[in-house]
């Protein structure tokens, strides 16, 4: 690893743990909450704690001045919910694009096992040789997705072990990928690969079950957390945050971290 690269990922994370927060979401699904007044969101989950924010390039001018000296990641391809067919990410960016948006790190959206894997294949594998001249990690967002493919069945963590693998072999810096369900079995994907490994935070539920998804990926020997709408869209996204990283960087208890954070513990 290269000097630049190994800088570069240090403003992205803390002692090689990550709460990144990613807003790309306005190319998905539109200005959604938390995302209209996307500078305020962003200054309150960095003042919470959150070592990266992640948004389309587009987006850059209104992340810097708000993010508090925390991190920068450009997402370089995307879909929206309304075209025909969501996976089927196509590339919004380059490298360069990134480095002139300020980026420390750039990240790539895969699904594995879907029909529009080989293409993804091939441009995550071109964007890490062409990071790699720049000495810019990448983050691949590796994830089991496809019509063989059900998270309800027992196996669904073999699949997403395999999803974390691919993202290794095609050369990226860290893997971001979905929960299993418990810190056993996301364990197996942990040890599917040697890249920090980081889970999505899916849709916004209870502040607890939030915390306690995290506390599991951690138990399981995770990196971290790359987590959007819970934290962004969360009514008070500072605590929320302050509570995430407690549990990544301070190693809390589920009730320790929301008690600091001044969220409510549920009987």
């Amino acid at each position: 690893m290269t000097a630049g690269k190994r800088a570069r990922l240090e403003r992205i994370g803390t002692d090689d743990t990550y709460v990144i927060i990613p807003m790309d979401h306005g190319i998905t699904m539109g200005a959604v909450k938390g995302l209209k007044d996307i500078e305020s969101t962003i200054d309150a989950v960095t003042s919470g704690g959150a070592d990266a924010v992640l948004t389309q390039r587009g987006i850059a001018g209104r992340v810097h001045p708000n993010k508090n000296d925390a991190g920068y990641i450009t997402h370089l391809n995307g879909s929206t919910t309304i075209g025909p067919d969501e996976q089927d990410k196509r590339t919004t960016g380059t490298v360069e694009d990134a480095i002139r948006a300020g980026a420390d790190a750039v990240s790539f959206h895969i699904n594995v096992g879907s029909q529009y894997e080989p293409e993804q294949i091939e441009e995550l594998s071109e964007l890490t040789t062409e990071a790699s001249q720049y000495g810019l990690p990448v983050l691949a967002m590796a994830y089991a997705r496809g019509p063989d493919i059900d998270a309800e069945n027992e196996d669904y963590n073999q699949s997403v072990g395999h999803a974390v693998r691919l993202a290794e072999e095609l050369g990226a810096d860290i893997v971001k990928t979905g929960y299993t369900g418990s810190a056993e079995t996301f364990q197996h994907v942990v040890e599917s690969t040697s890249l920090p490994v980081v889970i999505a935070g899916g849709s916004k539920g209870t502040d607890e079950e939030t915390v306690r998804m995290v506390r599991g990926t951690m138990d399981a020997g995770a990196a971290g957390v790359s987590m959007g709408r819970s934290i962004f869209q969360h009514d008070e996204p500072e605590k929320i945050a302050r509570a995430v990283s407690a549990v990544v960087h301070d190693d809390a208890t589920t009730e320790e971290a929301l008690r600091e954070a001044g969220l409510a513990v549920e009987a």
